[in-house]
């Protein structure tokens, strides 16, 4: 990968560690909280998305069906992801979705777009995903057995990654649809989606953004701008080489977790965290 794409997944990593940790940290989550975070997000993306539908041209009805089933993948996504943080450990689940997801995104994105990564950058990816899997599975078989929940959640949050990453990536670095008006209407079907379960008892949501306007207003930001960079690196490089590059967040994550919320086996974590690396530094040179 050449060093605008490394920089590009680099800041991705950092935004979305950040709020996933946020998250965590605010004890909070559900659908009102979610809902408050999209608001965040139309309005503070609004300006460039709705610049960049204006280039769409005719391609603007098939943009907005795309946009439409990403939206409703990335709906499943923060549903199960939210759950999964509210059953299991955060260094559990997040490092098994992390790992899911690009291993199916590598894997599919050979049979789907026929994409031939070089040898050195698929030892670099197998390297990261075990690295990976050596984080979330960090205090052997008992550790497992006490997660198991987290583990269930980690695995099917890793298969809905893999299921938006394919759709995505067609749409911008395939279909050449705009990136940012793309996305910009895929949050808004989320918006949308979410409003009746929000707005039901609006005093409730309310209570939610006045208690917790911190978390929503960085997840609003953040989470966004951690993806919108992962779309414009698969314009510019293969998804079978992006997506296990961006779990490079893993390392944050678990280290957070060990450190913000005391969660246990730091050892474990940091071995992991040194092979993530190590995965990410052959994907930068194959």
């Amino acid at each position: 990968m050449n060093g605008g794409v490394i920089a590009l997944v680099a800041a991705a990593a950092v935004a979305h560690a950040t709020w996933n940790l946020t998250i965590k940290c605010a004890r909070t989550s559900g659908t009102r909280f979610l809902w408050l975070t999209f608001v965040v997000a139309v309005i503070v993306f609004a300006p460039f998305g709705i610049v960049s539908l204006t280039t769409a041209g005719g391609a603007l009805p098939l943009l907005l069906l795309l946009a439409l089933g990403s939206g409703i993948l990335q709906l499943g996504y923060f549903r199960l992801l939210q759950r999964g943080y509210r059953l299991g450990d955060i260094s559990i689940v997040y490092p098994l979705a992390r790992g899911t997801g690009p291993l199916l995104s590598v894997l599919f994105g050979m049979v789907l777009f026929g994409e031939r990564p070089g040898a050195v950058a698929l030892i670099g990816a197998g390297v990261l995903i075990a690295g990976v899997v050596v984080i979330g599975l960090a205090g052997g078989r008992a550790r497992f057995g006490h997660n198991r929940v987290g583990i269930l959640y980690g695995l099917l949050v890793g298969v809905m990654i893999a299921a938006y990453t394919l759709w995505d990536a067609n749409a911008v670095a395939r279909t050449h649809l705009p990136t940012l008006g793309y996305f910009w209407v895929s949050v808004l079907v989320q918006l949308v989606a979410f409003a009746p379960f929000a707005l039901r008892r609006a005093g409730r949501t309310a209570r939610i953004a006045r208690t917790h306007w911190r978390a929503v207003t960085a997840v609003g930001i953040l989470s966004p701008l951690a993806y919108v960079l992962i779309l414009f690196a698969f314009t510019l490089a293969p998804v079978s080489l992006v997506a296990p590059a961006r779990e490079v967040s893993v390392v944050l994550v678990a280290l957070g977790g060990w450190l913000l919320f005391t969660e246990p086996h730091p050892v474990q974590r940091i071995v992991g965290s040194i092979v993530v690396l190590g995965g990410v530094a052959l994907l930068a040179i194959g």
